[in-house]
């Protein structure tokens, strides 16, 4: 027992460490995420991404690469686009570029791994996105066809829909500084209340494997080579992970002996595919295109992969070596107080999600199909729907089953 409480205080100590690294980087990269929020219109870049088989592909690539959007939360915004006109290949090239990068996991890359992993990131994001968007324009000719209504709505405060005011009568709603303060409220509220979750997920999973997993363990099927390329495919694509949260992950990997193109692999297919968002593109550009999505991704992750072994055996360099130390220059203090920072961030969203739970808890009635008719006013006091709706069968009026509707009976 005494065993398992210091190996608990070890991981946390580590993942304390983590955390403090990425911090400062994690901040700055949240506010640049904030303004470009506020900054950019949707309708500007829905209009770019239309007409032509290569241009709107690599315009959609290109502006995917900041964007600081999980493989979930970017299937809204693709959707949005495509309602807009543009079309399947900027669709598909803006749904891999986002979700595989962005200026928040740019940022985390530079604190927790080196500087050449830190551009081959974007870049490999970059040419698999264009390579699948183009392939897939080339597969079908674009269609031109009649796009909906431009999202002209306010991204500042949504203050105005885009109807009742122009474009050019909107500029003056709002000063520099009020953009500013309502980037930072976006920032430091909504997109960090999205990828908190998993990024303490992330940072304690990166404190597990540095303290738990021996020196060696990786070392034999993931030291590089194609087979770990293809380890980390299968692992990689079927797993829910945003780009910020798997990097702490992938620095944890580097340590305890994974190639760096491995681990490459792992920060592109992680983040750009995983089960829920596949049955979604299936939906959004059908199935022969989902193929071509996830075969443009495992392809282009791979071949990078290999790649970036190979530069790293060419130029003498190893990855385990130069892993952190561009946090070296920033001083302890800020980190801590970074990290202090996060921790203040994320203390409402525990009290939020805890709340929602012991809510969940109380609206649970706890009461048996048997008792439904017998009880009819005590599940009302309870806050059950009216027993003398559910018929024979245990259903209510429009055919659900009731205990399913309602979680009383």
């Amino acid at each position: 027992m005494h065993d398992v409480f210091v190996i608990a205080l070890e991981i946390l100590y580590s993942s304390w460490e983590v955390l403090q690294e990425a911090s400062v980087y994690i901040i700055l990269g949240l506010l640049v995420s904030g303004l470009l929020k506020v900054f950019i219109s949707p309708s500007s870049v829905a209009s770019h991404l239309g007409q032509g088989r290569v241009l709107p592909v690599l315009k959609a690539a290109l502006v995917g690469i900041p964007i600081p959007l999980c493989s979930c939360g970017v299937l809204p915004a693709a959707a949005s686009l495509k309602k807009q006109g543009a079309n399947n290949g900027a669709t598909m090239a803006f749904l891999i570029s986002t979700p595989e990068s962005g200026v928040d996991s740019i940022s985390i890359s530079w604190a927790l791994l080196d500087p050449l992993m830190t551009v081959t990131r974007p870049v490999a994001a970059f040419i698999s996105a264009f390579a699948a968007g183009v392939a897939e324009n080339f597969r079908v000719l674009p269609q031109v066809h009649d796009q909906s209504p431009s999202d002209l709505s306010c991204p500042v405060d949504n203050c105005c829909d885009g109807s009742d005011c122009l474009p050019q009568e909107h500029q003056n709603h709002h000063t520099m500084t009020q953009k500013l303060v309502q980037g930072i409220r976006y920032a430091a509220i909504e997109l960090w209340g999205d990828i908190a979750g998993p990024f303490f997920i992330g940072v304690l999973l990166a404190g597990i494997i540095y303290v738990v997993i021996p020196e060696d363990f990786f070392t034999s099927y993931l030291g590089g080579g194609f087979g770990s390329m293809l380890i980390m495919l299968v692992l990689g694509i079927p797993l829910y992970i945003c780009a910020t949260a798997s990097t702490p992950i992938a620095a944890a990997f580097i340590l305890k002996g994974v190639s760096p193109g491995a681990a490459l692999v792992f920060l592109l297919v992680g983040p750009a595919t995983n089960i829920m968002s596949v049955s979604v593109l299936t939906r959004l550009l059908g199935k022969r295109a989902t193929i071509l999505y996830l075969v443009s991704i495992a392809i282009v992750s791979v071949l990078f992969g290999l790649g970036l072994d190979k530069v790293y055996e060419l130029t003498g360099l190893s990855a385990r070596a130069t892993i952190g130390t561009a946090t070296e220059i920033v001083p302890l203090w800020l980190k801590t107080g970074s990290a202090a920072v996060l921790v203040l961030l994320s203390a409402p969203l525990c009290i939020s999600f805890l709340r929602r739970f012991f809510s969940r808890r109380k609206n649970d009635c706890g009461c048996t199909g048997s008792s439904c008719s017998a009880a009819a006013d005590e599940q009302r006091k309870k806050g059950c729907p009216d027993v003398s709706s559910v018929g024979a069968a245990g259903h209510v009026d429009d055919g659900t089953p009731f205990a399913r509707k309602n979680n009383c009976c």
